[in-house]
């Protein structure tokens, strides 16, 4: 019986023909590298499959075509930061579309009902959508350590700031979201 990891294993071998170029190579080899871990944050970012694999095939084909499909010098720190980037506007533009269609048409639910406050999916796209409004450097740290789940040397290494300077901004992040999730919640 085959595993799941002996067949994704089985899968890139049968991706990598030799008659690929060398842009199409690197890009499988940099799929194959990192994909499981960039699969990981978007979906702890995003929360759903079909968003996921958008947001996954968007940041490859960035990848791809990056300067004409030259290899980036840095390439994790590219992907993980084309990947939140593509994430927190897929976030927006839902934030925008459920705002238009709150006003078209009036409900009855109270968004402040004791109901919607115990489901944990209503906490959880609250917790997303206060995460999109965050100022771009705390948001990058928090989508970095939090949901790619990322040691802060390695954070501070792809945003290009000290491990120290990683934690005060993870540490303000956190701040801001609780007065936010706060507001919400009175």
């Amino acid at each position: 019986m085959i595993t799941e990891a002996d067949s994704f294993g089985l899968i890139w071998d049968f991706a990598i023909p030799e008659s690929l170029s060398g842009t199409q190579r690197w890009v499988l080899s940099v799929m194959q590298n990192h994909g499981p871990e960039l699969v990981t944050m978007l979906w702890r970012i995003l929360g759903n499959e079909q968003d996921v694999c958008d947001a996954y095939q968007d940041t490859f084909l960035k990848l791809a075509h990056y300067e004409g499909g030259q290899k980036p010098e840095h390439v994790k720190a590219y992907i993980f930061r084309s990947a939140s980037n593509v994430a927190i506007s897929m976030l927006r533009r839902k934030i925008i579309e459920r705002k238009n269609l709150s006003e078209a048409k009036p409900t009855d639910n109270n968004i402040k009902s004791p109901a919607n406050e115990l489901n944990s999916k209503y906490l959880q796209e609250n917790l997303r959508c206060n995460i999109a409004r965050l100022p771009e450097r705390l948001r990058n740290v928090v989508t970095l350590h939090d949901l790619a789940e990322l040691p802060y040397a390695q954070v501070g290494k792809i945003l290009g700031i000290i491990p120290a300077t990683a934690r005060t901004y993870r540490c303000r992040a956190i701040q801001l979201l609780a007065v936010w999730m706060n507001k919400q919640k009175g």
